[in-house]
């Protein structure tokens, strides 16, 4: 059964009045709602409102400050641009440096901006998509809490630990892609055992080690890696840039602080810009142009480019609206007439 869909104006406010009512200041509520309202409007289900009960469990739990503004660092000249999250969500402290980002990989060629002491638990596209719509590419990374083997090992360790990339393209929807290390989002398992579904092959282990198909069993005990041994060294190298480099916590130490999975990581991330022109700078051809050639090559062998389904969504909530099922509408409203008394 589903209801009459929302426009993406009044889901983005029906959340943001959630998060407000549970104690959250408008920056860090603003923030949320809209990365929430994103992943609904690109059918991103396992990145919408699933998470607002997340969200919720932490502030309850006092593992995130609602209340947090961000201090963003004073300008050194260098290519580094910090910003404190002061504990509270990345969303708010990444808004806040974006244009800081912005200013000096364009006048640098370069730019990295790291967030500290924040929660992060939304897909990363949508900072990936902020960053491209300055005409920079992008890469965003970081950890999560030890819910991931290592390939050959048994015991969680590694986080799903995400990682983003972005490509500007100027007449027309940027190159993303944005993907768990693990074979696939947490979120991905949860959704799995609500609806009573055995989960792939070869996506998680019991507590025991064994493989298994069971989501909770997935849960209780560790999730994969993709590819093996490489999503293995990748999802390690996200620990390293984007938790030890940058003077963070790295997955285990993440789950430590947290003493649970039920509440969204505390860590730091770690946004890189990069000017196409700059570097392209005094060499043949527009960096550009020679990216569409690539792309309408990749289109013309029938593959297709990461995000299109997304952007396609995106385009069909815009004209029609967003259509969330009785039960998710049902759930929003107890969560907006009881905020942190509905977990």
């Amino acid at each position: 059964m589903t209801t009459t869909p929302l426009s993406i104006e009044e889901l983005g406010t029906r959340i943001e009045q959630v998060f407000a009512h549970a104690g959250m200041n408008p920056a860090q509520a603003g923030a949320m709602a809209r990365v929430l309202t994103a992943g609904e409007r690109d059918h991103c289900k396992s990145h919408g409102i699933y998470r607002i009960e997340g969200t919720l469990r932490t502030v309850k739990a006092g593992k995130v400050n609602p209340q947090a503004v961000p201090v963003l660092a004073p300008d050194d000249g260098t290519a580094l641009v910090r910003v404190d999250a002061q504990g509270g969500f990345a969303n708010a402290a990444f808004e806040l440096a974006l244009p800081e980002l912005a200013a000096r990989a364009k006048k640098l060629g370069m730019a990295a901006m790291v967030i500290n002491d924040c929660t992060h638990l939304a897909a990363l596209w949508p900072e990936v998509e902020a960053v491209t719509a300055h005409g920079l590419a992008a890469m965003v990374m970081c950890p999560s809490y030890a819910t991931v083997a290592p390939t050959g090992g048994t015991d969680p360790l590694l986080g799903t630990n995400p990682f983003a990339f972005g490509w500007p393209r100027p007449a027309g929807d940027p190159y993303i892609f944005d993907f768990a290390t693990s074979v696939a989002a947490r979120g991905e398992v949860e959704l799995h055992r609500r609806a009573g579904k055995a989960l792939p092959e070869g996506w998680a282990l019991d507590k025991d080690g064994n493989p298994t198909t069971d989501p909770e069993a997935a849960l209780a005990g560790a999730m994969l890696p993709f590819g093996g041994h490489k999503g293995s060294a990748i999802s390690t190298m996200i620990e390293l840039l984007a938790g030890i480099m940058i003077g963070d916590l790295t997955s285990p130490e993440v789950l430590d602080y947290l003493g649970s999975t039920t509440l969204a990581p505390r860590h730091g991330e770690l946004i890189l810009a990069f000017s196409p022109e700059a570097f392209a700078k005094g060499r043949p051809g527009d960096p550009f142009a020679r990216a569409e050639t690539l792309f309408d090559a990749i289109i013309g062998q029938g593959a297709r480019l990461p995000s299109q389904r997304r952007f396609r969504a995106r385009a069909e909530s815009a004209a029609e609206g967003i259509t969330l099922s009785a039960d998710e509408i049902a759930q929003l409203e107890r969560f907006q007439r009881l905020g942190l008394d509905a977990v």
